[in-house]
C-alpha cells in the first residue's frame, strides 16, 4: 500500500497537487481496538477507510462508515454477508468468500464426493463463508457432515485442535476442509500429520489462507511433510508485464524478507481504485469537505463522539468508486451491481514438495478447467459436466489413486440396523429361537454384500415388530429418518414414499404385485374330442387326407384292379382310402413303387398326428381343467369383490391410492394359511401380494393361480440414510454378486421351492397348425414329386403308344391321311391314361400283330393282284 501511494504521490499532475496520506492502525486482531481504531480515522477527516482485514470488525465498522458516509474498502475481509445491502458503503475489491465457496463446492461434485468436514474457528470471519459453503454444497446434492470448531482467531490452542481432529477422525467422511487463519491453519496440518490424518484414504482441502502462506513464506520440510497432497485454491491474477515488473521491484522493497502473494497485489490496487476515484470526483468538481453530523451532538460524554465528522462528498466517490474500470496489477478492476469483483477465478493448486503445482482453474463463468481464464471469457459459457476438467492430484500419502473420501468410523460404535421381525414368510428374515441367529435370504445377500467391501462394517441386527404381525415396512424406513436406526435390511419394497426420506441400494431381486385367484374346474362338453386341434389344424387335415387318397388313385389306377371300376365307384374308394390311412384300416393294397412310397410318408405323419391328439384328448379328460374366477387387476378395481393383502406391505396403500379401491373392500392378512382360509371361507375373491411372496404360497397351495399381468415393477433394496456413500458401495457389492452368480445361489438355497404342477393357463394349450406343417410339407413334397415322376412315365408311353399308332395308320392305308387335331389327342390320353396297363399293351401287341398281316397280305396283293377270301372276310369282320 505504502509503495502505491509512493506511485499515486510521484505524479504531482495526477490530483493537482493533492497527495494522499496513508494512515496505518494495527488492531493486533483485536475487535474493540479495531473500532477505536476506526472511530479515531473518523476524527481525522478521513475519505476513505482500507480494511479492516478481518469480517467480524467490518461487519460493526460499515455501520460507522454508513453513517459517516466514508467509503470502506477491504480486501481481506471477504465474509459474503457483507455485500449486503445494509452496509452500501463497504466494498471487496478482492472476490469475496462466496465465489471461494463455490469454487470448492464444485470440485467436492467433480471428484464424487457427497459429505465433507469443515475445521474452521467460530468466528465471523468463517462464519459467513461456511454457511455460503453448506447452500452451494446442498445445490450438487452435498452437505457439511460435521462442523469442527476451532476458538476464534489465535485463541486455539494445541491440545485444542488435537482433541477436535480426534472427532474428525470419528467421522465417516474423510474430506476435510480447512479454513482458517495462516497461523491457527498450520498448526492444524501439522497435528493432524501427527495423528495419521495425512495418509492414503484422507482427502484435505484448504482455502486460500495456504497459498497465501506457500507464495509469502518459505516453508520447512517438516511443515512440507505436513501438508502434502493438500489441494488449495489461490485467487487468480492475469500475467502482464506490469505485475511482473512490480514483482521484480518487490524484492528490492522487501529485501526478500517476505514473498508477494495475489493480496498484496489486490492491496496495491485497492490504493489506486481510490486514487482514481478522487481524481474523477475532484475533476467533476466535488469538494473534499467535511461537516458535523448533527445526530451526535451532545453524545459520548468523555468519547467526545461530537468530534466525529462526516464526509460531505462520500456517496459521491463511493459511487465514482463502484464506476471504477480500468486495468490494474491484480488484471481488470471494475465492479457488479452487487459491488463484488468482475470476473471472479481462482487457481487449483496440488501441494507437492515444497511447493505447489497448478491442476486447473475455477471461474464463475465457466466452472473447473485446465483452461486459463483469459480464454475461457472468449469464450460461451459452458458449465456442463463433460466440460468440467482438473489435471491429475497427488492425494496424501503420495498417491495419485482417487481416496474414497470416507470410511466407516474407527472405534465408533456399530451399524445399527432394523429388520422386520416377520411372523410369516420366515424364508426371507427371521430369527433363530434356539441360537438368536438372525438368518433368511435379505440376510444373507446382505452379509454377501457386506463381504465385498473393502473396510470392516461392524453392526448389529436390531428386530422390529410386535410378533403378533408383520411389522410396517414404511414405519420401519422412516426410522431410519428419525436416528433410530442407520440402516434396514430385509424384504423392503423400493416405493417412491420410502425414496424420498432414505437412500436405497441397487435392488437384489425383483417384485411387483400380482392378483392370486381361486380355480374352478370347467365343465365337460360333448364336443370335447374336437379340442385337441384348433380349426386350422382339423381344416388342413382334413384336406390331405383327400389329397393323399386322389394321389394314391392316380398312381395305382393303370395297374391296380383295386382303384378301376365305375366313376361313382372310384370317388368313393378315393375317399375311403385317404380317411382309413387315420386307422391305418386301407384295405386296398398299393402296387407302384411311387404309391408306396407316398403312403409310408402319409403313414408315418399320421402316425406323429394320431399320437400327439391322443395325448392331447386324454390330457383334457383326464386331468383337472381349471380357471379362475378373476381375470387379474382390471377386473378387480371395477368388481365390489373384496380383496386380501399382507399385513406390512406396500398394497395396502397401492390400492387406496394409486387405484382407488376403497378401503372397505380389503382384508388384511399375515400368513399363507390365513390366504388359504380366506379363499376357502369366501372373506376374499383374491389377494394381491409381491411376486416373491406369491411363488412361496403357489408352491404350497396348488388350488391358486397368478391372473393377469404384473402391474407393478419394482425390487427390494437396503435403506441407508440419504447420501450415505455406504449405500453406493453396497450396490456396488450387490451388481457383483448379481455378475458372479452368488445372488442366484442364494436364492436357490432359500426360494427354490418346487411348485404345484398346474397349467399356467386357461385353456389346455392346443395342438396348432404350426406344430405340424413342416410333417405336411414333407407329405406335399412326396406327393408332387410322385405325380411328377408318374406323369412324365405316362407322357413317354403315351407318346411311344402314339407314334406307333400314327405308323400303323399310315401304313394301313396310302390313300388315307391320319389328320388328328389336339382334341383328338387329348381325348387318346385320357384313353390312355384310364385303360388298364397291362390291357393297353394286349391291345397295342394285338394290333400291331394285326397291322403286320395286313401290311403283308397287302404286299402279296401288290405283288400277284389277287386278295384271298378269308382275309375278306376277315377284313369284313
Amino acid at each position: 500500500m505504502n509503495a502505491a501511494v509512493e506511485d499515486v504521490n510521484s505524479d504531482p499532475t495526477f490530483l493537482g497537487g493533492t497527495k494522499i496520506s496513508l494512515s496505518i492502525y494495527d488492531s493486533n486482531y483485536n475487535g474493540f481496538l479495531g473500532i477505536i481504531g476506526g472511530l479515531q480515522y473518523m476524527e481525522t477527516k478521513t475519505v476513505a477507510i482500507i480494511g479492516p482485514q478481518v469480517s467480524g470488525m467490518a461487519h460493526i465498522l460499515s455501520h460507522l462508515a454508513n453513517q459517516l458516509h466514508v467509503p470502506m474498502l477491504s480486501f481481506t475481509a471477504l465474509d459474503p454477508g457483507l455485500q449486503s445491502l445494509q452496509y452500501p458503503f463497504f466494498i471487496q475489491t478482492a472476490p469475496n468468500d462466496l465465489f471461494q465457496m463455490i469454487a470448492v463446492a464444485d470440485m467436492i461434485s467433480y471428484f464424487g464426493y457427497r459429505e465433507v468436514v469443515v475445521v474452521c474457528p467460530d468466528d465471523e470471519q468463517s462464519r459467513g463463508s461456511i454457511i455460503a459453503l453448506g447452500e452451494k454444497l446442498a445445490e450438487r446434492r452435498c452437505k457439511i457432515s460435521y462442523k469442527a470448531l476451532l476458538s476464534p482467531e489465535s485463541l486455539a490452542t494445541s491440545e485444542e485442535i488435537m482433541d477436535v481432529l480426534v472427532q474428525v477422525a470419528l467421522m465417516e467422511s474423510r474430506v476435510i476442509i480447512v479454513h482458517a487463519f495462516a497461523t491457527v491453519g498450520l498448526r492444524v496440518f501439522d497435528i493432524a500429520h501427527r495423528l495419521g490424518m495425512m495418509d492414503k484414504g484422507y482427502v484435505w482441502i484448504a482455502t486460500a489462507w495456504l497459498s497465501t502462506v506457500l507464495d509469502s513464506t518459505p516453508v520447512s520440510a517438516e511443515k512440507a511433510d505436513s501438508i502434502q497432497g493438500v489441494i488449495t485454491f489461490k485467487p487468480h491474477i492475469e500475467d502482464s508485464a506490469r505485475k511482473r515488473e512490480f514483482l521484480s521491484r518487490w524484492n528490492k522493497l522487501s529485501n526478500g524478507s517476505i514473498g508477494l502473494n495475489p493480496y498484496g497485489l489486490y492491496a496495491y490496487d485497492t490504493v489506486w481504485t481510490i486514487a482514481n476515484a478522487i481524481k474523477k470526483f475532484m475533476d467533476s468538481g466535488g469538494v473534499i469537505s467535511f461537516s458535523n453530523d448533527s445526530s451526535l451532538n451532545g453524545l459520548g460524554g468523555a468519547l467526545n463522539l461530537g468530534s466525529l465528522s462526516r464526509f460531505d462528498g462520500g456517496k459521491e466517490l463511493l459511487a465514482t468508486i463502484l464506476k471504477t474500470n480500468t486495468t490494474g496489477l491484480t488484471g481488470q478492476i471494475a465492479f457488479n451491481p452487487d459491488k463484488s469483483v468482475v470476473r471472479p477465478s481462482f487457481d487449483i493448486l496440488n501441494v507437492i514438495g515444497k511447493g505447489y503445482k497448478q491442476i486447473g482453474y475455477w471461474t464463475n463463468y465457466s466452472g473447473l478447467s485446465v483452461v486459463g481464464p483469459e480464454i475461457l471469457y472468449t469464450r460461451a459459457p459452458n458449465r456442463s459436466s463433460s466440460n468440467q476438467r482438473l489435471y491429475d492430484v497427488v492425494w496424501p500419502g503420495r498417491t495419485t489413486v482417487k481416496p474414497r473420501g470416507w470410511e466407516f468410523p474407527r472405534n465408533g460404535r456399530p451399524l445399527r440396523i432394523g429388520i422386520p421381525d416377520r411372523v410369516s414368510y420366515k424364508a426371507f428374515v427371521s430369527k433363530n429361537e434356539k441360537t438368536n441367529d438372525i438368518n433368511g435370504f435379505c440376510i444373507d445377500v446382505f452379509l454377501a454384500a457386506k463381504n465385498l467391501l473393502p473396510y470392516a462394517v461392524p453392526h448389529e441386527f436390531i428386530l422390529f415388530g410386535d410378533k403378533q404381525k408383520n411389522p410396517s415396512y414404511t414405519e420401519l424406513v422412516s426410522m431410519i429418518n428419525s436416528d433410530v436406526f442407520d440402516a434396514a435390511v430385509g424384504d423392503i419394497a423400493i416405493v417412491t414414499n420410502r425414496t424420498k426420506i432414505v437412500d436405497f441400494t441397487q435392488p437384489y431381486t425383483e417384485s411387483g404385485l400380482v392378483v392370486v385367484a381361486p380355480v374352478k374346474k370347467l365343465n365337460s362338453s360333448p364336443w370335447a374330442f374336437m379340442r385337441p386341434f384348433t380349426l386350422s389344424m382339423w381344416a388342413v387335415t382334413s384336406v390331405f387326407f383327400l389329397i393323399v387318397g386322389f394321389v394314391i388313385w392316380i398312381l395305382e389306377h393303370r395297374i391296380n384292379d383295386e382303384f378301376r371300376g365305375p366313376p361313382k365307384k372310384q370317388f368313393i374308394t378315393i375317399l375311403w382310402f385317404g380317411f382309413s390311412t387315420m386307422f391305418f384300416a386301407h384295405r386296398e393294397n398299393t402296387v407302384s413303387p411311387l404309391g408306396r412310397m407316398v403312403l409310408l410318408i402319409w403313414l408315418f405323419v399320421v402316425l406323429i398326428i394320431t399320437s400327439s391328439y391322443t395325448a392331447s384328448l386324454t390330457s383334457i379328460l383326464t386331468v383337472q381343467q381349471l380357471a379362475p374366477s378373476i381375470r387379474g387387476i382390471e377386473s378387480m378395481i371395477t368388481s365390489n369383490e373384496r380383496i386380501g393383502f399382507q399385513v406390512g406391505s406396500f398394497s395396502e396403500s397401492y390400492l387406496t391410492e394409486e387405484l382407488n379401491i376403497a378401503q372397505s373392500r380389503l382384508i388384511p392378512l399375515g400368513s399363507p394359511e390365513e390366504y388359504a382360509d380366506a379363499f376357502n371361507e369366501g372373506r376374499v375373491a383374491a389377494i394381491v401380494d409381491e411376486r416373491p411372496y406369491v411363488d412361496l404360497f403357489l408352491s404350497k397351495y396348488c388350488m391358486y393361480q397368478v391372473v393377469g399381468r404384473e402391474f407393478t415393477k419394482g425390487g427390494w433394496g437396503f435403506a441407508f440414510p440419504r447420501d450415505s456413500p455406504l449405500a453406493m458401495d453396497m450396490s456396488t457389492a450387490i451388481l457383483t454378486l448379481s455378475e458372479n452368480g452368488d445372488l442366484q445361489k442364494i436364492h436357490d438355497k432359500w426360494l427354490n421351492t418346487r411348485a404345484c404342477s398346474l397349467p399356467n393357463s386357461l385353456d389346455s394349450e392346443q395342438l396348432q397348425l404350426k406344430s405340424f406343417w413342416g410333417l405336411f410339407l414333407i407329405s406335399g413334397i412326396a406327393c408332387l414329386l410322385a405325380l411328377l415322376l408318374y406323369f412324365c412315365s405316362i407322357f413317354h408311353k403315351f407318346k411311344r403308344y402314339f407314334s406307333e399308332q400314327q405308323i400303323t395308320n399310315i401304313s394301313s392305308s396310302s390313300s388315307k391321311r391320319s389328320s388328328s387335331s389336339r382334341s383328338v389327342r387329348i381325348q387318346k390320353f385320357l384313353s390312355f391314361v384310364d385303360r388298364k396297363e397291362d390291357e393297353s399293351m394286349n391291345k397295342t401287341m394285338s394290333r400291331s400283330r394285326q397291322e403286320f398281316v395286313a401290311s403283308s397280305s397287302v404286299t402279296e396283293r401288290n405283288g400277284a393282284g389277287v386278295y384271298p377270301d378269308h382275309d375278306e372276310g376277315q377284313n369284313g369282320n
